[in-house]
């Protein structure tokens, strides 16, 4: 079956008033799942623990780490204009890290043949040593670095669609031959990063592919982008476990952006790659939630998202 990760503790991390990473984008996820029906084939799992300091210490400076643990005194505080947090939000991030932890580890003893982790606070902006763009602890990192440190995993394919180029995800891996990058993003856009010519460095040279897209930009541009420049990449690569930084804040209601990207476009993208993780990896994959700031968008893009990983 397909795992679906979520708390509702992850509704504690408060962002403050007119907030787009807020709790009532999971709100909306969970109201829509129990609408349509779709749990019966999608098991909550609501069992997993905060991540250690000793997982988040792999791909975070320990300086950081003690310096987002003293939050916990502060009713509320800035990282930078865009990420805002309260006493709350340093043990949420860390329960967040700890469901991508727990949902790699259940697919890859094969308990679960895929799954989704419904989580906040996000994760692809945060750098090694400070919080970014509503993201605290780089989730997909850390769980890519503990299937790398506890499993032996030598090839590791992340696929991030979120309409903003995942910054720290690339520049975590981006000497790191194990961990292909693959990133389609608006650009030029925040945060600045994901130009094309953006290919990894030394032994990670060739292991980090941008896909930069125009604003305007919609489901055949996204579509093509998938099926023309990832799977050739992906083939080479052949990756032995899959992971997605799924942000659907490239829908073309959402707020903050400027890309046309439909529900119908993200299920397709969501086929693609989950066709070829059956073929090429046992089916092993990983979806996590990132961006997508219009609820309603957000609610019917994860329906679809969520009923491709499921069938049969």
């Amino acid at each position: 079956m397909t795992g679906f990760f979520y708390h509702p503790d992850f509704l504690l991390h408060d962002t403050g008033p007119g907030h787009p990473e807020r709790s009532q984008r999971l709100i909306a996820i969970t109201e829509a799942l129990k609408a349509e029906r779709a749990r019966g084939n999608v098991p909550l799992r609501p069992d997993f623990a905060p991540a250690t300091l000793e997982q988040l210490s792999r791909v975070h400076d320990l300086n950081y780490l003690e310096f987002l643990a003293k939050t916990q005194k502060k009713d509320f505080f800035a990282l930078d204009p865009d990420t805002i947090g309260c006493s709350k939000s340093w043990e949420v991030a860390r329960l967040a890290a700890g469901a991508v932890i727990q949902a790699v580890e259940e697919v890859g003893k094969g308990n679960l043949k895929n799954a989704f982790c419904a989580i906040r606070p996000p994760g692809h902006h945060a750098l090694r040593d400070r919080a970014m763009g509503f993201c605290f602890l780089n989730n997909i990192a850390i769980a890519a670095a503990h299937l790398i440190e506890e499993h032996s995993y030598a090839r590791i394919l992340i696929v991030d669609w979120d309409a903003h180029h995942g910054n720290g995800t690339q520049h975590i891996f981006y000497s790191d031959p194990k961990v292909f990058y693959f990133s389609l993003h608006q650009y030029p856009f925040y945060p600045g990063t994901g130009a094309a010519s953006e290919t990894g460095d030394g032994v990670g040279k060739g292991v980090t592919l941008n896909i930069p897209l125009a604003a305007g930009s919609g489901d055949e541009e996204f579509f093509r982008a998938i099926k023309e420049k990832l799977l050739p990449a992906a083939q080479d690569f052949k990756p032995q476990f899959i992971l997605i930084s799924a942000g659907f804040d490239a829908h073309q209601a959402d707020p903050l952006t400027g890309l046309n990207v439909t529900e119908k476009g993200f299920e397709e993208a969501t086929q693609v790659v989950k066709e070829f993780a059956e073929k090429e990896c046992e089916g092993r994959l990983v979806s996590v939630l990132e961006g997508g700031y219009d609820l309603k968008a957000l609610a019917d893009s994860l329906i679809l998202h969520l009923k491709v990983l499921s069938e049969d």
